[in-house]
């Protein structure tokens, strides 16, 4: 009896040839999946160059109206050339499957963003919004209507630029005042007149950005209820509370997407002009940490009087560094939770559960397929090495920065720019500095995380090592450790990001992340990959897994009853 991994080997060759063009790719890592297709990372072996493979499996197109729906996806999509749509390189079939080579989004989609995030900055929507818009505006020119625009359909490269994709319900109006009349789209952001088919076109877009952009800001969708009927019933009555907390130009522009009557919304160009967008901060550039955490504000303050991020680093200019009034009042950074607790609680929960659930334990049953790279902590702890008995903890985060936890509670941590470099006081509060621009009372805790640093390059083999990152810069606020400590077992890190680390003994290490209800296993042989609670729950895992979640429940547990958290 062969395995499910050697039956999809079979099915989804490891050297796949377009039959038309004769260009030749290798599968390589599993990308993710949805609706009919996994994707994986291929390589064009003539030029080496990277793309998404999206594989769909002929066995699971059996109705026509399955095939025709692919066929419009492909004739629309490869009819696009745009900086914020998703590239369509090209599209091919074999006897097994349908292959559709697209341009690689290397940070996922924006719901992932939203699940580790929640709400984001001021600044930050404006980074975004623009760009979706951007992108909208181009379909639009083109008569095209996306009709699922979600976070999930917006990914991110890896210059946080984002792309539209996914066009699987997109249609095109072929003269003027067509009426579409399908019901599509996905709960939280479909518009009320899909849902009363009363027909609709471009405008059915616009209500889904102010979804969007709504979700951004307050970190929920505006409609989202616990169930799917009072969800559609919110949305037919337009029924949706703005957070006061929200500043006025952010409110309107929210306001005039959400409208009831579609003829009342604004299009895309007049939203460009919005004064949301000259009201505040537009940064030219984000850095990759904000993936998990906030900018420092007082940096994106700063951009008005120094060149854009992009420039400096010679990147394509996707934004703007707008030119803002000297009175603008510095924006409140939303949804930044310092609940730690919080999360702690959370996880527990979440593995408590999923021990209860009458788990198999059987070697072999997670397989690569089952894994869900997109779920894959971005921030983890690479090397660590304990000298509290005379001044703190060191570590080393994958991207290269360090930290340390000095006996005193308080932190340094500089990023991996080398440069920058970010003090945390015994009350929380944080300040920025540079290795060579600190102030003198920090002398020795300065010299000490450069010794720290030097230490663990030194002489530390790195956790994950295989797993690509990349630099931080001096927008960075990173995640640092909030909390740690030894057991005759392990060694437990907890970062401020929510992420808990367990590092055994036995040199196999779990990343657990409450926000994505996710484990990392890194075993004995330094595989690394990330499953979905939700995933083990149903296929169960290995013994050494289960028996490694099993005792971080148990320590979680320790930790909460000392309100240690």
């Amino acid at each position: 009896m062969t395995s499910i991994k050697e039956d999809e080997k079979k099915e989804i060759p490891e050297i796949i040839q377009d039959p038309q063009t004769k260009s030749t790719y290798h599968r390589l890592r599993f990308f993710g999946k949805g609706g009919f297709a996994k994707c994986y990372e291929i390589q064009d072996i003539a030029t080496n160059q990277v793309y998404a493979g999206k594989i769909v499996s002929k066995k699971l197109m059996v109705k026509s109206s399955q095939k025709e729906k692919m066929a419009q996806e492909i004739s629309i999509h490869r009819s696009l050339q745009h900086k914020h749509v998703v590239g369509f390189h090209s599209f091919f079939e074999d006897s097994l499957n349908i292959y559709i080579v697209l341009e690689l989004c290397k940070r996922r989609s924006m719901m992932e963003l939203h699940k580790r995030r929640k709400a984001i900055t001021e600044p930050e929507t404006r980074f975004y919004m623009r760009q979706i818009l951007l992108g909208v505006q181009y379909l639009h020119s083109r008569r095209i209507i996306h009709r699922d625009l979600k976070l999930g359909n917006l990914f991110l490269d890896d210059d946080l630029c984002v792309k539209i994709g996914d066009f699987g319900l997109a249609a095109k109006i072929e003269y003027e005042g067509e009426r579409k009349q399908t019901l599509c789209g996905t709960p939280n952001y479909i518009a009320p007149e899909i849902l009363t088919k009363k027909g609709h076109s471009f405008e059915v877009d616009i209500w889904s950005l102010g979804c969007i952009m709504y979700t951004l800001l307050v970190g929920k969708p505006p409609f989202e209820t616990s169930t799917l009927k009072d969800t559609y019933k919110r949305i037919k009555q337009c029924e949706y509370r703005v957070p006061t907390t929200l500043r006025k130009p952010a409110t309107s522009m929210i306001v005039l997407q959400l409208q009831a009557n579609p003829a009342l919304r604004p299009s895309v160009d007049k939203l460009l002009r919005h004064e949301f967008f000259s009201s505040g901060i537009l940064p030219a550039a984000l850095p990759l940490s904000c993936l998990t955490t906030a900018p420092r504000t007082d940096q994106l303050e700063g951009m008005m009087q120094r060149r854009p991020l992009n420039e400096v680093n010679n990147i394509n200019n996707v934004g703007m560094a707008a030119s803002i009034p000297a009175q603008v009042k510095a924006e409140p950074r939303t949804g930044e939770s310092s609940s730690h607790r919080q999360n702690l609680v959370a996880l527990r929960d979440q593995l408590a559960a999923l021990l209860q659930s009458n788990l198999k334990c059987r070697p072999e049953c997670l397989t690569e397929g089952l894994s869900d790279p997109a779920a894959q902590p971005l921030v983890w702890v690479g090397k660590w090495v304990d000298y509290s008995d005379k001044y703190g903890f060191g570590y080393q985060l994958c991207d290269e920065s360090v930290g340390v936890m000095f006996n005193d509670t308080t932190k340094l941590i500089m990023l991996s720019n080398g440069v920058n470099v970010h003090y945390i006081d015994r009350h929380s509060t944080e300040k920025y500095m540079t290795m060579t621009d600190y102030p003198p009372e920090l002398d020795k805790k300065m010299k000490l995380l450069s010794y720290f640093r030097r230490y663990m390059t030194e002489h530390l083999m790195k956790a994950g090592a295989s797993v690509q990152v990349r630099e931080s810069d001096g927008l960075s606020r990173l995640p640092h450790l909030h909390q740690w400590f030894r057991t005759t077992l392990a060694v437990i890190m907890y970062l401020t990001n929510g992420t808990l680390q367990i590092n055994f003994q036995d040199h196999t290490k779990i990343i657990l992340c409450p926000l994505m209800q996710a484990v990392t296993y890194i075993d004995v042989e330094k595989n690394f990959r990330t499953f979905r609670f939700s995933t083990i729950e149903e296929h169960g895992c290995d013994k050494k897994l289960y028996t490694n979640l099993t005792y971080a429940l148990e320590k979680i547990n320790s930790v909460l009853s000392t309100k240690l958290c």
